[in-house]
């Protein structure tokens, strides 16, 4: 029960929302999720601290860089992101979100790969 608590408290935040929902298309390092959402780093950072804690992603350190990934949690915790992920891309902020990273990634400004 305590598990299903965190999940929901990690789901109770806009940006926490938001980095979900790029995260649904991929792997993404903090500089991509900083660039998208327009939050210095410390705001990402502890947000995905919070969502990896709740056991919503998973992280892998590359050198200097950090990547974020959608976890694979269990049966409660995947439906629950299914559900959320379909909702959330009727979403303008996530649209948005996603466009953002699409610019950024034909950008030469990127620098975590």
């Amino acid at each position: 029960m305590k598990n299903v608590a965190s999940i929901f408290k990690a789901l109770s935040d806009e940006t926490r929302l938001r980095i979900l929902a790029l995260l649904s298309n991929g792997e993404l390092c903090v500089c991509d999720l900083m660039a998208a959402l327009e939050v210095p780093q410390s705001t990402v950072s502890r947000h995905l601290a919070y969502l990896r804690n709740a056991g919503l992603v998973d992280d892998e350190r590359r050198g200097v860089w950090m990547f974020y990934r959608l976890k694979q949690a269990n049966a409660l915790g995947d439906e629950l992101l299914r559900l959320l992920l379909a909702k959330l891309n009727e979403s303008h902020q996530v649209h948005a979100d996603q466009r953002a990273l699409n610019r950024l990634s034909r950008s030469s400004e990127k620098k975590c790969s």
